[in-house]
This record gives structure tokens, sequence and C-alpha cells, in this order.
């Protein structure tokens, strides 16, 4: 079954559509935190298929939701009134801690991040952008564009330009070895002195991942972000925060990953988990600002009955539920796990992330990355019966982020799966 999906697929899909494994699956059922491929073999599911799953797998209250709404009617466009959409608009803006925040509904975080660059561009009338470095925002053009990791950058053509921000990525960095305070401090300097030599003044905003999530889940000291925010206020530069993987409580701390950084955003993307895979995306922003796009605009598919029916049912799930709280608890006792079953195994070079977003990143003594080892990884997971993500600037990262209703049980399974495969092939 799988050598032949992988067959047709080949002769008909791009050669660039990455696919896990020497030989890829597919998924055909889920429930809850598992999924069954199309042989029939069972998996703890650990990714959620991107940090999307974000709550369960056929969560009975999003399949009621979207069954329901699709009986009634399926799509209308934003040139009519929905019900749904407008609830759940009011909904994210009460948990948006931002003054009269408006919201537009997009079908991806892609979308989302050229909605919020549209918004900013056209208010400080600029395409000067600030990116950090090791960043993701999407795959089209002008996503591209602010990404600061070559291996998602395919042009190096552009609509905007752009100057990157150290600082995102803490093993790696010049700073490492700094205090807290003394990294945050570096970053303000490096944002000042790339102000001031790489743009012409008048820049429209930076973007920022509280957690770098294709990057490897990385991430700077809490408080990192709020600073270099004080120094773009001054200069009247808008301050965006992606939270395409680390929204809706999946840090644990917080309800959003900016949360961190003592900073309220001017312009905020989500997108993934709220859909639990129903294409659902969207950027909120201050009406000011919002209404500011001098132009007449609609969206055909963003905010769609069906998407905002799921959409709507999850989010009360999730709250109603304590999922925030879940995410803290189990990311702690999974962290816990993981650190103390791989102390001392070579080739860990970095256990981090909060919540239910983890990563092991695998290195050499000198930093080396060893991509080959997270490969390994990778496979012998999945032979065990447990999916994860991989990723990192230089492929060398896992990424663990399972399904927030998460339980303790399956956290001690996957911990136990997961540190035998790293523990085998690091060997």
């Amino acid at each position: 079954m799988h050598a032949d999906l992988l067959s047709r697929h080949n002769a008909v899909l791009p050669s660039w559509m990455a696919l896990y494994y020497d030989q890829p699956i597919a998924l055909q059922r889920g429930e809850g935190r598992h999924v069954w491929d199309a042989e029939g073999n069972r998996y703890l599911d650990f990714f959620g298929g991107i940090l999307t799953t974000m709550t369960a797998h056929a969560l009975p209250e999003v399949v009621a939701a979207v069954r329901e709404q699709a009986g009634r009617i399926m799509h209308t466009s934003t040139l009519y009134l929905i019900e749904s959409q407008i609830e759940l608009a009011e909904q994210i803006a009460e948990l948006v801690p931002m003054e009269d925040a408006k919201v537009f509904f997009t079908t991806s975080g892609t979308e989302a991040n050229e909605a919020a660059l549209l918004l900013a561009c056209t208010a400080r009338r600029s395409n000067q952008i600030l990116a950090m470095r090791n960043s993701y925002h999407g795959r089209s053009f002008a996503a591209m564009a602010i990404t600061g990791n070559r291996g998602w950058s395919a042009s190096s053509l552009s609509p905007v330009q752009t100057s990157y921000v150290q600082g995102g990525y803490r093993y790696r960095s010049p700073w490492r070895d700094l205090s807290d305070a003394d990294y945050i401090a570096a970053g303000v300097a490096d944002l000042v002195d790339v102000l001031d030599t790489t743009t012409a003044g008048d820049v429209a905003c930076m973007i920022t991942e509280p957690i770098q999530g294709v990057g490897g889940f990385a991430h700077p000291p809490d408080g990192f972000y709020g600073a270099l925010a004080d120094v773009l206020a001054e200069r009247g530069i808008l301050f965006i925060t992606d939270e395409v993987q680390t929204g809706w409580g999946r840090t644990g701390e917080h309800f959003w990953g900016f949360e961190a950084h003592d900073v309220t955003p001017d312009v905020l993307t989500f997108a993934k988990g709220l859909g639990n895979g129903l294409s659902l995306a969207g950027v909120v922003a201050p009406a000011a600002l919002m209404d500011s796009v001098p132009a007449n605009s609609i969206s055909t598919f963003g905010g769609n009955p069906l998407a905002t029916a799921g959409g709507l049912a999850n989010l009360r799930y999730l709250l109603a539920h304590g999922l925030q709280e879940q995410a803290h608890k189990m990311g702690h006792q999974l962290r816990r796990s993981i650190a103390v079953e791989l102390s001392g195994v070579p080739g860990v070079a970095d256990i981090r992330g909060k919540g239910l977003m983890l990563a092991i990143e695998f290195a050499a003594d000198d930093r080396t990355p060893r991509p080959a080892v997270a490969a390994a990884t990778l496979e012998r997971c999945r032979e065990a019966g447990l999916l994860v993500g991989k990723g990192g600037l230089y492929g060398n990262v896992l990424r663990i982020a399972p399904p927030m209703t998460v339980t303790s049980d399956e956290i001690d399974a996957g911990a136990r799966i997961l540190t035998r495969a790293v523990i085998d092939a690091s060997g």
C-alpha cells in the first residue's frame, strides 16, 4: 500500500514536498492521541500534524460541530455575514490582551503573516522589515523573504527589504554563555546597530516567533522580545508576534508565547492548532490598524462556516478543560523524563522548549550538527510506534509536540520509546 502510494505521489507531486521516513507512510485514521497508517500500524502521535492537532484526533465536539455545519451549508465567502466567524472573532478578541482588537481570518499561517505585513507596511508606508535569524514564517513569496533559514528560502527575490536580528536561537548564539540579563542587553545592542546600519530608518515592523518552530523550538531568555520592543516603540516600528505554533496555551506557562516577554504586540498572527486540522488562521490587530487598509478586500475561504464552526468548538473545549494547565503539567513530566534518561548521552547537545513544545538537538562536542542522528532517531521512533517531528537549521533537532489532551500514561509511554530511540541512534 505505502510503496504504491509513494510511486503515485512521486509521479504527480513536486519533488520539493518533503516526506518523512525512508519508507513514507499514509495516516488514515486518528483517535485521541493515536493514529493508524494505511497498513494498519498504530502510533502514539507526538507531533500532531506539525502542532496542528491541538486537542485530539477526532475530538467528538469538533466532529459534531463540523458534521452539523456541513449538513447546513459549507461555504458562503466573506461577502455574507457568517455567525460562527463573528462568534469566534469575538472569543479571540477577548483572549488577546489588545485594546479594541479586530480579527481577519485566513486559511493558513503563511497567509496570516502576509496579511500582517500588509497592515504594517501600509500603516508605516515602508517595505522594510526586521526579522530574526533562524526564523520561519511561511512558504509564500513575502513570507520566504522574512524567513531567516536558508533551507526554507527558495528565492533571494523579495517584495520587501529584510534585515535580520540576532538572538532567537540561544544554543548557537555568539552570546550563549552570557547570563540572561547580558544576553538580552546584547540583543538590544544588536537591534540598535542593525537599525542604524542596515535600514533607511523608516522600518515597518519586526516579526518574531516566541519559540522558533521550524528552527527547532529555539527561544531566547524570557523578556528578550519585550526589551527589543521597547527600542521599536521609540522609533514607531510595529511589533508582530507570530503565534502560529506557540499560541492557545501550548507553552504551558502562558496562553500566548509573547506573554513571557512583558510586551503587548501591535499585531498577532495565529493558525494551526485553533482549527485542529481545519484550514483556519488569522491576524489580530487594533481596529485603527486593521481598518487602515485603503482598499476593498474579501476572503473566499478565510473564516468559512465549516472551519469556524469547528474552530469554535475546539477553542471552547480547550478553555473548558484547562488544556493550558495540562500542557504545563505534561510538558514538565516529559521534559523531566527526557532529561533524566538522556543525561550524559553522547551527542545530545541541548534539551529545550516550554510546555508541550520540546526539542532535542544533536551535535558533537564542538557543536557540529549531527543530522544523521536525528534522522535515525526519527526512524527508530516510528518503528517502535511513536511519531515525532524533525527540524532545526541543520535538520539535527527532534521536535516533540503531542496534542494537549495527552495523558500521564501516554507521556510515560512516549518518553520510553523516545529515549530508547535516542540512545540506540547515538550509540
